[in-house]
């Protein structure tokens, strides 16, 4: 007699399962209630009739406790192994004016960039430095990493810069991406560029809230044979999203010019002139996102490649003053974003952190200096630094001879790991590659911290739509 048998699921298997349902309920953000939803319990009957599902207060009160202790404490150890971190802290407010404070940590093992959220909590007292610097200290202490933090990175708000330098006496880095963002919405908020900006908002904002239009565009990109791409929207607070906004209505301007020429709004076009300097402006935003983008990831090390992104920048918008263009708006935003970089990135070489990530970066060492003077003083530091390591026998030689050798080896390509790099040649240069962990490990921006709320932000908006009478 053939057929399926139902057998009862053992324990340990019960037990895996179990634990797969609370990783996969909390690595996808999922709510409790998923175990309730008549469609899951449907599908995970369908998989295995006899896995009972765990109640949603089984899971809140016991089982993602208990998963929560177990990787912190797997975490606790791996963190403790390294030589030295680097931490990025951000804070974010609610709808409802909650406010809430993150704090990552990127750290170097087994010559590979981890990133790991330490903490993510309500801070409700106000934001005063003494209140930041006692939060940050908290953590620091919870996760015993007190004493090994290279840097931490931050927004420029004066309050959280006060915090971590004047207070916790920390290696501050102020975020490249948040100084970046800085110099180009200044930029795009000159009288001129503003003007155009908001015409072209207008032009987006009618196309996407119009059916009528929407549909209009899409029939002349069809007839004019090109890809189906709607408008996009700018959001205020984000100039990449300008860019992005102006960039589209560049790449769809044939289909756009003619849906609004049968439409006939009431609004004003864009004149030919306007569509050239929109162009212009879009030419030059561009590297500023790539870059961003690029110094955003941490995944990869970032920390070494702030004084060439810096340098490069500077390069693009000087080459484009010694070639001007002939629309004076145009003129206006390019002097502007070089008087600009020169305030916030000129003296970049003369933060010290960043400027021994760079020379101890196989991709670039000294050549990412535009000051001579500036990268042997960091050689001298890093020689200072070697030295000072307890157990390193004759250390001033010893020091010079292997900084002497890393700076004669070739560069590496500029897509290269400097990582696998350091980990092929650590026994060669082994002194300066400790110092190295405690630099590389040094990250470009606070983004980490700020990407916490991306996700979380939306769980608790959402809890706030659904608990709109809940008190506090």
């Amino acid at each position: 007699m053939g057929g399926f048998i139902n057998r009862p699921i053992q324990p340990l298997q019960q037990s895996k399962v179990d634990q797969a349902l609370v990783k996969m309920i909390a690595t996808d953000f999922q709510p409790f209630t998923i175990v309730e939803d008549r469609g899951f319990r449907a599908y995970t009957a369908a998989l295995d009739p006899s896995y009972v599902l765990p109640s949603r207060g089984t899971i809140s009160k016991r089982m993602l406790p208990n998963l929560f202790e177990k990787v912190r404490a797997e975490l606790q150890e791996q963190i403790r192994t390294a030589p030295a971190v680097c931490l990025t802290t951000d804070c974010w407010t609610s709808n409802t004016t909650t406010s809430y404070m993150s704090v990552t940590c990127h750290y170097i093992t087994d010559f590979k960039l981890r990133s790991n959220l330490l903490d993510c909590f309500v801070v409700a007292e106000s934001h005063t430095s003494q209140n930041l610097a006692q939060e940050l200290s908290r953590v620091a202490k919870e996760w015993g990493i007190q004493d090994k933090i290279a840097a931490c990175v931050t927004d420029n708000a004066s309050n959280i810069v006060k915090a971590v330098n004047d207070i916790l006496k920390w290696n501050h880095v102020r975020c490249f991406a948040h100084l970046l963002n800085l110099t180009v919405r200044s930029s795009v908020h000159q009288t001129e560029i503003q003007a155009l900006i908001l015409k072209v908002k207008s032009i987006a904002e009618y196309v996407r809230r119009s059916t009528v239009a929407s549909a209009k565009l899409r029939e002349m990109q069809l007839q004019m044979g090109q890809v189906q791409l709607r408008m996009k929207q700018d959001v205020a607070t984000r100039w990449n999203s300008t860019y992005f906004m102006m960039q589209r209505a560049i790449e769809i301007k044939e289909p756009l010019v003619s849906t609004m020429a049968l439409l006939n709004p009431l609004l004003p076009a864009l004149t030919p002139e306007e569509w050239d300097i929109t162009k212009e402006v879009c030419d030059i935003l561009k590297p500023f996102e790539e870059v961003i983008v690029e110094m955003s990831s941490e995944r990869f090390v970032t920390g070494s490649k702030a004084i060439l992104m810096a340098r490069g920048l500077q390069r693009i918008v000087a080459h484009r003053q010694r070639n001007p263009s002939t629309h004076e708006p145009v003129k206006g935003m390019v002097n502007f974003l070089a008087a600009d970089l020169e305030k916030r990135f000129g003296q970049i070489e003369r933060v010290r952190v960043l400027a021994e990530a760079t020379l101890l970066d196989p991709r670039f060492k000294k050549h990412a200096f535009v000051i001579e003077r500036n990268a042997e003083e960091t050689v001298s530091r890093v020689e200072r630094v070697t030295t000072l390591r307890p157990g390193v026998q004759n250390p001033t030689t010893g020091a010079m001879l292997e900084i002497k050798g890393f700076l004669a080896e070739p560069l590496i390509p500029r897509k290269a790991d400097p990582l696998e790099w350091w980990r092929v040649r650590a026994q060669v240069y082994q002194n300066i590659c400790t110092v190295m962990k405690t630099r590389l490990c040094i990250v470009a921006t606070s983004v980490p911290s700020e990407r916490v709320f991306s996700k979380t932000g939306q769980i608790i908006r959402q809890e706030e739509q659904a608990q709109p009478f809940k008190s506090v």
